[in-house]
């Protein structure tokens, strides 16, 4: 069969290779045309455009790049319209995503698959009705969702799992680097625990963030020992300029391409929200959510107006509970991040509270084999209609 995906962004990209590599494991005829990246290409098939010339955020640069936009969308539907897939998969993206979906289904080209839904439970509630339309089955990864599109909007939804078990339980199973192992190749001090900081992947994020926790941060040290999972993204060159205004003791160890093995050679850590608050809590590692946004006021004003749920984290909206402390706009100071840290190092009050919570949270996002079951999903789907 033919299958047209559209990943719009590096997270994106790899769930949906995985979904791909999935996919010709029982159709090993599969055919694939997608908008995506570098590990979607790596999956085979072919790559009309990389999400890179298309992936834009903010206000101000989607509008700088809104006819490079709009010129990659008519070329998406034409693509679609002329090589006439036997479904087309969505993931995530849903500016670009639901107006292809909406193409699709109109012109009644082929069933319409959604793998990472839009985050309509936190903002844009709205765009259920589109989905409804447009969508002919959505594949969630979270399973708080089920409840908010069967009970709230009363839509089916297929839970299927969550790529991040897999994508962490594949490491944990491949990585036999012990501690001593891992300081040794990173320049780190063997005797000296580790307290990691995963500050954002965005310019922005990383500004706002970065050196408020390289302060709090840096009370345990020598004690302790900083290190930064850069984002592959970002140069270098940005992190330095960022962290020169640090005295020495503050300044963090630059770790590139190696999250994973630091989260499991971490004490504890501090995590701006995202997946990475997610793959924290899968290492089993102890974590206050840190997110800075200027204008507290302002933003604790909007959140009430415009947020849907009570938490930024996924392992708080995973738990339905507070799970990890969350630390938002002006609330995420030096004098806060102290506090809620001591508190989860070894022989902190909360250690073993959030390491116990941390299970239960693992329990409820179930076993791996999220691709797998996604990917029997949409074959078995359409099976149906033919």
């Amino acid at each position: 069969m033919k299958y047209f995906l559209i990943a719009g962004e590096a997270s994106g990209d790899l769930h949906a290779a995985n979904l791909m590599t999935a996919l010709r494991r029982i159709d090993a005829q599969a055919d694939f045309q997608f908008y995506g990246g570098d590990n979607m290409q790596q999956a085979g098939g072919t790559l009309l455009t990389h999400y890179k010339d298309l992936a834009y955020m903010g206000f101000l640069p989607v509008l700088a790049h809104l006819p490079q936009i709009l010129h990659g969308m008519r070329r998406c539907k034409k693509a679609i319209r002329q090589w006439k897939p036997d479904c087309v998969i969505l993931v995530d993206y849903p500016g670009f995503n639901l107006d292809i979906a909406h193409y699709v289904k109109k012109h009644a080209i082929c069933p319409v698959f959604y793998f990472i839904s839009p985050k309509i439970w936190a903002w844009k509630e709205g765009r259920i009705k589109r989905i409804r339309r447009d969508v002919d089955r959505v594949l969630s990864i979270l399973p708080f969702e089920v409840d908010f599109y069967e009970k709230k909007h009363g839509m089916p939804i297929t839970y299927v799992g969550n790529p991040t078990v897999d994508e962490v339980e594949r490491f944990r199973e491949s990585h036999t680097e012990t501690t001593r192992l891992f300081c040794e190749a990173n320049g780190l001090a063997q005797e000296r625990p580790i307290i990691a900081l995963l500050a954002g992947s965005r310019q922005q994020e990383i500004k706002d963030n970065l050196t408020r926790m390289c302060r709090a941060a840096s009370a345990w040290v020598p004690q302790y020992q900083l290190v930064l999972a850069c984002a592959p993204s970002i140069s270098p060159e940005f992190y330095e300029q960022i962290l020169q205004s640090l005295p020495e003791q503050s300044r963090p160890t630059l770790l590139f391409e190696r999250t994973y093995a630091l989260l499991s050679h971490s004490k504890a850590a501090l995590v701006t929200s995202g997946t990475a608050t997610l793959e924290t809590a899968l290492f089993r590692v102890p974590q206050v959510v840190c997110y800075y946004i200027g204008a507290g006021w302002l933003v604790r004003l909007l959140r009430r107006l415009f947020l849907k749920v009570k938490y930024i984290s996924l392992v708080n909206l995973i738990a339905d509970a507070e799970v990890v402390t969350e630390l938002v706009g002006t609330d995420m100071n030096e004098a806060n991040i102290r506090k809620y840290l001591s508190e989860i190092l070894p022989s902190g009050s909360q250690r073993e509270v959030m390491l116990t919570a941390y299970r239960k949270v693992i329990a409820r996002l179930g076993q791996p084999g999220a691709p797998d079951r996604a990917a029997q999903t949409i074959i078995e789907h359409l099976k149906t209609k033919h």
